[in-house]
């Protein structure tokens, strides 16, 4: 028995990139700040050349990765979402170096919910929360209206599938 299962085709909005770039330049700022204030206080201080030299590689390194999160990422991550259910799944694929295709079976899930946090709310979107018992899957950055009509949807599909069994 082998079964026919179609690639999602859903997509996250586009304003997920702007969204994670705001978060990734939040959270690498505030770690940039921290070396430079470790830095500075290691100058003042005096503190030994080693770590001095350490400090300033991995405050290199996460301005690297700075660059990366905030401008290179949020755009692949979003040009590669994809999602979508049918009648019997559930699907998800994501990932571009190592690629995640996830299908969950409707007669597994156990709720559906939507969460937005701060900068979401700013702009509009939610993140789907498909829950089954041994797992939680995740779609970022769904526009409201779309984020309500897919949750239904799947809520409406894996009732049906309970109620059939």
């Amino acid at each position: 028995m082998e079964l026919d299962i179609r690639e999602p085709e859903g997509r996250i909005s586009k304003k997920a990139v702007t969204v994670w770039r705001l978060s990734n330049t939040i959270g690498h700022g505030i770690t940039l700040l921290v070396f430079a204030g470790l830095i500075i206080a290691g100058s003042r201080f005096g503190w030994w050349d080693w770590a001095m030299t350490v400090l300033w590689v991995f405050g290199g390194l996460t301005a690297l990765s700075a660059v990366y999160s905030v401008f290179i990422e949020p755009v692949i991550l979003q040009r590669t979402w994809r999602y979508g259910a049918d009648e019997e799944f559930v699907k998800l694929r994501h990932g571009v170096i190592t690629v995640q295709h996830q299908t969950v079976p409707m007669t597994k899930v156990q709720y559906v919910g939507l969460e937005q946090g701060p900068l979401l709310r700013k702009f509009g979107l939610y993140t789907l929360t498909v829950g089954t018992m041994g797992s939680n899957h995740s779609i970022p950055a769904l526009p409201e209206q779309e984020a309500k009509e897919f949750r239904n949807r799947i809520a409406r599909l894996a009732k049906i599938r309970e109620e059939d069994e």
